[in-house]
């Protein structure tokens, strides 16, 4: 991994975040549900006395600085304020379990997290030995001369700035945060990405968007998730728009008044979150929003069509991964596409590749690439590539190749250059000799079982091994009022194939459906779940005590 002082390219991206605070110096720039509100001027002033503060508390060989605040004004200086000071940004997962989030800790060999008082008092979390710095203890430590030098510097010519802070040559290749995968498949692996990845990703939003002036962003989606420190973080900072934050994607009252207030423009989140938004905010309180935007998992044609339905606006959908900041793909509403409206949206596809990103469609076998229109793995390239897994050089190069980034996705890209996402790799099963995807099953149930009240779906398919060989499909679910029977009969009037229907004894009924922190499913606890229900089968032919899954 290319060290921190390495030369080569240069990164402007934090020129540009203070150009445009300066140029939004008036002008609300950032605001939260807490009541926090900041012009660009305030911005800039509050980072940098921050900055200052973590300067002196942080030793300056520590370079990996965790965070543990929520999508918040604090949370947004704070980073800016670890940027300032070259540190690389580790927002914690304060979603996952305790040992997780301290296993996290320990694998990017972080010492000193910064949180608040008023964020450990609402949810505390177990940082096994790191040391807690807490911002309101930490504000106390600013000094009259403090604040008189960020003042006096605040005004500087730009590049007098930047070479005060020491950033005026930042390797484009350099570190600037580490992001954990969400852990839906696993124990979480650390995403190192670079400076480039986050100016590249920012310019990517605007090229696909023609962001205004006048724009703003909701963020509700956590920091410690690509989409949310990418694209509601640093997005709005580097293009010069506004944002605005909350705490909770789901509090649909809270949110709603919010972009009312703030006359927010650009709605950000995954299907989840807009099908709570649709049962739970009123159609007036988006009046302003001019784009909805979803990503993370697939968006199904019932989401989009209700949340139209509801506000005027219909969602469209983007594609990214972790491993690249998030980018790889967006369809872009007809209102702001430049050129030709008509061809920069095709329902059902994840849109065409963003600026400056090449893809390849390739036979997962041969690795040979394939005809438009057939099935492959998707490999990307372009500047937003990962510098690579945390503490894993071995899955590093074999994910990325040559500058190319597998995304482990199995997708469709038609003559036009749009991408159609057919599931992951891992979740495809082999049944009868086909690979059968574990989404066409799921969105078939949706439209029978409909959602749960907080949005999640009501069913979830996975696959465990068949007596008979190969795999046959489980059907995780909440409670529904149609039998096995019954779903099962209407997945077949569906026109689903027949090896894609499950047996009527292969769906298994839980409480409550399994989420982690964005609202995606488990789906490592699916697994679990389906396989505890596997063993649970074959106690009960062997008359072995049954096994709680």
């Amino acid at each position: 991994m290319p060290d921190h002082r390495s030369p080569g390219k240069t990164t402007s991206l934090l020129r540009e975040v203070i150009t445009h605070l300066r140029q939004r110096a008036k002008v609300t720039t950032l605001a939260d549900s807490t009541g926090a509100s900041l012009t660009g001027r305030d911005v800039l002033l509050r980072a940098l006395v921050l900055q200052r503060l973590l300067h002196r508390a942080l030793p300056e060989e520590e370079r990996n600085i965790g965070v543990l605040l929520p999508p918040t004004v604090a949370g947004t200086v704070t980073n800016l304020a670890l940027a300032f000071d070259r540190r690389v940004a580790v927002n914690l997962n304060y979603s996952l379990t305790p040992e997780l989030i301290r296993y996290s800790i320990a694998e990017a060999g972080i010492t000193s997290v910064i949180t608040s008082r008023t964020f450990l008092e609402r949810m505390p979390v177990d940082l096994g030995d790191a040391r807690v710095i807490v911002l309101e203890e930490l504000a106390r430590k600013a000094t009259p001369f403090d604040k008189g030098m960020v003042a006096l510097l605040s005004v500087l010519p730009l590049p007098l700035l930047e070479r005060a802070l020491g950033i005026a040559r930042i390797p484009a290749d350099s570190p600037m945060a580490i992001v954990f995968t969400s852990g839906s498949t696993g124990r979480p692996k650390g995403v190192v990405l670079p400076w480039r990845s986050i100016e590249a990703n920012a310019h990517m939003v605007d090229a696909l968007l023609h962001l205004r002036p006048d724009d703003v962003i909701l963020g509700v989606l956590p920091f410690f998730h690509t989409f949310g420190y990418t694209i509601t973080l640093w997005t709005p900072l580097a293009m010069g728009v506004g944002a605005v934050y909350h705490t909770n994607p789901l509090e649909g009252r809270t949110i709603g008044r919010l972009i009312r207030e703030h006359h927010v423009t650009i709605l950000l989140g995954t299907p989840t979150f807009l099908r709570a938004y649709t049962q739970r905010i009123p159609a007036e309180d988006l009046a302003s929003v001019e784009l909805v935007a979803s990503g993370s998992e697939r968006l199904p044609r019932a989401v989009a069509d209700a949340f139209e339905a509801k506000f005027g606006v219909r969602p469209f959908q983007g594609y990214g991964a972790t491993e690249l900041g998030p980018i790889v793909s967006a369809n872009v509403p007809a209102n702001r596409a430049i050129g030709e409206p008509a061809h920069s949206l095709r329902e059902g596809t994840v849109g065409k590749p963003a600026l400056g990103v090449r893809i390849e469609v390739r036979n997962p076998q041969t690795g040979e690439i394939v005809s438009p229109g057939e099935r492959g793995a998707l490999w990307v390239t372009g500047p937003h590539v990962m510098l690579g897994y945390l503490n894993d050089p071995e899955q590093t190069a074999r994910a990325v190749v040559d500058g190319w980034y597998n995304t482990g996705d199995i997708v469709t890209v038609d003559e036009d250059g749009f991408i159609t996402i057919v599931g992951r790799a891992s979740r495809f099963a082999k049944v009868g000799g086909e690979q059968v995807p574990f989404g066409a099953v799921e969105e078939a149930l949706a439209s029978l079982t409909g959602i749960n009240e907080d949005g999640a779906p009501r069913a979830v398919v996975t696959a465990v091994p068949s007596e008979a060989g190969g795999e046959r499909l489980v059907v995780i679910h909440t409670p529904v009022a149609m039998t096995p029977d019954e779903l099962v009969k209407g997945l077949v009037a569906s026109g689903l194939p027949r090896l894609y229907i499950p047996s009527p004894a292969d769906f298994y009924e839980i409480p409550a459906m399994p989420l982690i922190g964005i609202g995606k499913v488990d789906l490592e606890e699916i697994d679990r779940l389906a396989r505890a229900r596997l063993t649970d089968a074959a106690s009960r032919r062997e008359g072995a005590p049954l096994q709680k899954g």
